[in-house]
């Protein structure tokens, strides 16, 4: 492929924190794509998994810190500079400060394990909704992709998906079919949107 080519490729920015499953399925996604490229792997915590699945696909991974995402604009410059069109968050617990939100409207989603507006909010990730899920003796539950505002998973939602939840599931169990759902259709979901944006 020329330069020329190259250049012309959609461009994807991941912001994980945990053992980046879903980041390494979006990668290997649009691994061989000829209009899409995974640029980096960002990650606030220093020995996240997700750092390490992006350095074995050769996609550059870097690690920052509060002061570098909240008090001084070097993440932001650093985003300017790549100039993604879309910001992925997958898996990614801090909330987004405003600066790079206005910056890059309509252009960061997130996430998120359950059928939002339930079962969000801060300090709802993870395993944590699941057993929130599984001891309200919910039916059914699933994922919601959305656009990232000034609060936790309050965006416009774009995508979701569901799963039934049988009465012999855990949260354990649970927490597989939602990832099943993620892999699914977050990378799906993805180029849709940079599709979209032609």
């Amino acid at each position: 492929m020329s330069d020329k080519a190259s250049a012309k490729k959609k461009k994807i920015v991941i912001f994980a924190s945990g053992s980046g499953t879903n980041a390494e399925n979006i990668i290997k996604y649009f691994q061989n794509s000829d209009s899409t490229r995974v640029l980096a792997v960002f990650s606030n915590k220093k020995f996240a998994g997700a750092l390490e699945r992006a350095h074995k696909l050769n996609i550059k991974a870097l690690h920052f810190d509060r002061d570098a995402f909240y008090k001084s604009n070097e993440i932001l410059n650093l985003l300017k500079d790549m100039n993604p069109d879309l910001i992925v968050l997958a898996g990614f617990l801090w909330l987004f400060p405003s600066n790079i939100i206005k910056q890059f409207p309509d252009r960061i989603i997130n996430i998120h394990p359950a059928l939002l507006p339930k079962y969000g909010g801060k300090g709802m990730y993870g395993s944590k909704v699941h057993e929130t899920i599984i001891a309200e003796k919910e039916k059914e539950s699933g994922i919601t992709i959305h656009y990232v505002n000034e609060k936790y998973d309050e965006g416009q939602t774009i995508f979701q998906a569901t799963t039934t939840i049988s009465e012999n599931d855990t949260p354990e169990t649970l927490a597989e079919k939602i990832h099943s759902l993620e892999y699914r259709h977050f990378p799906k979901v993805i180029q849709q949107l940079l599709d979209e944006k032609n």
